[in-house]
């Protein structure tokens, strides 16, 4: 019998483990496995030891591992892979199949797109669209990212769009905030590229109360991505990906 394990980040902020659980449980409902678990690397409760072991438990014979993650970083690459490593060795009449990441992909840039209409501020010539991502010393994330921003670009070629990062990379938030307050951009819009909300998302509305409106500038703060249906749709698609698959890959480098 095979299970699904969804394997969420995790987070300080209980509003945004509770985001992610109930995103999960919506994932849930349009799959068949009897076996459905989520989970999370750190932070929260339960972990992907515990999660994993309940879907054995409950009589799994193989596990589907499918990251929540945004991107192809440390947490992807890495950190998760160690742990299913362990439970495989653990566990070894076990099938485990590990899948991607979301990704990059013209549905996430859709959803960009959404959030920027939902501000019902019209994005013209002058205004600059700052896409924020977590960071990562990772050099994968800064392109994923990168191909992200230049999607972007291609849905709005007379607005400048700068992608930026909370940690770990270049340039930084802080930066991209300073530089949009030299441009001649009349509107600012940032697009916060997080799934739900937490220490980041705070960390974004922090630097914009620095920063305020400034120069007859406006500032416009988009929605984080959350709960979305393209994105339940992309999930899908990594555990379909994972049909007929044997191996298990642990690392994506």
């Amino acid at each position: 019998m095979e299970a699904i394990l969804y394997i969420c980040h995790g987070s300080r902020v209980k509003e945004a483990s509770a985001q992610a659980i109930d995103f999960i449980k919506v994932c849930m409902k349009s799959q068949s496995n009897e076996i459905q678990e989520y989970c999370f690397l750190e932070l929260e409760a339960p972990s992907i030891e515990e999660a994993y072991e309940r879907c054995i438990r409950q009589g799994a014979t193989s596990i589907v591992a499918i990251p929540l993650l945004l991107l192809t970083a440390a947490h992807a690459k890495h950190d998760i892979p160690i742990i299913l490593d362990k439970m495989k060795r653990q566990y070894p009449a076990v099938t485990l199949k590990y899948g991607r990441p979301i990704g990059v992909s013209d549905e996430m840039v859709d959803i960009l797109m959404e959030r920027l209409e939902e501000t019902n501020e019209k994005v013209t010539e002058d205004s600059l669209i700052l896409l924020v991502g977590r960071g990562s010393s990772d050099p994968d994330v800064k392109r994923d990212l990168g191909q992200l921003a230049d999607l972007l670009r291609n849905r709005l070629p007379k607005s400048q769009v700068q992608e930026c990062y909370l940690t770990a990379a270049k340039p930084s938030y802080v930066e991209a905030l300073e530089m949009a307050d030299e441009s001649q951009a009349n509107k600012v819009f940032i697009i916060p590229y997080l799934l739900f909300t937490g220490i980041l998302m705070q960390s974004i509305q922090n630097g914009l109360q620095k920063v305020g409106d400034s120069n007859g500038r406006k500032i416009i703060l988009c929605n984080y991505l959350g709960y979305h249906p393209k994105i339940e749709r992309v999930l899908k698609e990594r555990i379909h990906e994972l049909n007929g698959e044997e191996a298990y890959v642990s690392n994506y480098a």
